[in-house]
This record gives C-alpha cells, structure tokens and sequence, in this order.
C-alpha cells in the first residue's frame, strides 16, 4: 500500500546511514580510478583520469548495492527479489548501454575522442539503476561526484605534470636521406624527444617518408605543437610534414 510512510523509509535513519556507506565506496573507488588514470594522463593518453575515475566509481556501485538488498525500495517491499535477479537485469540494461557508448568514441587521426563521453553515459546508466532500486542519496551522490569528475579533473590533469605526445609525420624531398640524430636534435630543442620503438620508415622510389612519436620531457616546458611544426617545416629537405597530439 502505498502512503507517507512508504515514502519516508527511503529516507530513514537507516537508509541514509546505508546510502552513506555506499558514498563512501564511491569516493574510495573515484580516487583510486583517479590515481589509475593519471598514468595514462602523465603519457597523453585519451583515456585520462577522468575516464578511469568515472568508470571505477561506477562499477563499484554496481558492486556495492547488492551488500544492501534489504534496503532496496526503501526496505517496505514485501516482492522476493534476490541479488541474482538484479544481475540479470543489469546485464541487460548494460550490454544496451555499451552499444550506445561504442557509438560515441570516435577515431580521426591519430586521435581518439568520446572516451570520456562513454565513461559518463556507463556513470548514468548505474544512476539510473541506483534510483531503481530506491537508494536515493547514494544515486545523487554518484551524479554530484560524477559531474565534479568531469568538470574539475581535467583543470587538475592540466595542472598536475605530465608528457604529451606528438605523432609526426614527415615527407622528404626526392633524394633526401634524413638522419635520425637531426631529427632527434629537433625535436630536443622543442622540448620532445623521440619515443623508443616508434620509428617507422617508408622508401616510395626516392622519396622517403618516416613517422614518429615525439614525447615532450615537460607539458610547461615543451613547444607546443605549433611552435614545434614550425621548426620541422623550416627543416631543410622537408617536402611535407603532418603532425597531431597522439592521443591513444
């Protein structure tokens, strides 16, 4: 039967204390995807902290709310639902969801974009799931700290250090055999340098063209990518160039 009182167990004392608990997990597993991505932040990643927070604090609410199953729908339904029911019907909320954030990440380039988009449309959907099963607070803490995530992480992956990369594409003129330590010096005086095992040379008749990635030492020290553009169209022998923050 439904009256105020049916309305007021989903914010008991219990309750919150439950959904309280459940907070807690989402900002221990908010930090940690946090720390996890600022690894691949440091290295010019797409997949940043941002993506991995998001997605860490997701899944642990989807873990987290079936250890409170006697709270679900405010603790007042008298309708045997067990965790093994939840996960059925999550997997297939889920597997609908994860078409819809393939649809978003796009690659152009030598970039890849969406990725966090996707992470924040996976955070949605668990809030969904959270409000379904009636733990209120907690759904509004999962969508208060997933916005904080994605506005204020990135001004913290701005701040903190880290080593953008910078494919690059060259084209030399007929007859021009380039050296590996002048690029290497180029790309030393803009603050970059070589990345081990990312050179690839391609010979078409005379004319050689050689594709790198260029790793800044420092994001505040290196040139950015206009600067160092620059530099390498003014290089001697250079017939055309094509450069992008490799973002992968």
């Amino acid at each position: 039967m439904l009256n105020i009182e049916t309305y007021a167990a989903y914010w008991s004392a219990p309750m919150l204390v439950a959904n309280f608990f459940v907070l807690l997990h989402l900002v221990g597993a908010l930090l940690l995807g946090l720390l996890v991505g600022y690894e691949r932040s440091y290295h010019g990643r797409a997949a940043g902290m941002r993506t991995y927070g998001l997605v860490c604090m997701a899944s642990a609410a989807l873990t987290v709310i079936g250890g409170f199953s006697h709270f679900w729908y405010g603790g007042t339904t008298t309708t045997t639902f067990s965790n093994g029911d939840l996960s059925r019907v999550m997997q297939g909320i889920l597997t609908g969801i994860g078409f819809l954030c393939a649809g978003v990440i796009m690659k152009e380039g030598f970039n890849i974009s969406g990725l966090t988009t996707a992470a924040s449309l996976w955070a949605a959907c668990v809030i969904g799931i959270m409000v379904g099963v009636g733990l209120y607070a907690a759904a509004m803490s999962l969508a208060v700290l997933s916005a904080i995530c994605m506005v204020w992480v990135s001004k913290i992956e701005a701040w903190l250090p880290s080593r953008p990369a910078v494919a690059v594409n060259l084209r030399f003129d007929p007859g021009v055999v380039p050296l590996k330590s002048a690029l290497a010096e180029l790309a030393e005086a803009n603050g970059y340098s070589i990345a081990g095992g990312s050179l690839n040379i391609r010979r078409d008749g005379d004319v050689h063209t050689w594709h790198f990635i260029a790793v800044a030492h420092n994001h505040r020290v290196a040139q950015p990518i206009s600067e160092f553009s620059r530099s390498v169209g003014q290089m001697a022998g250079v017939q055309g160039f094509e450069m992008a923050y490799a973002r992968n």
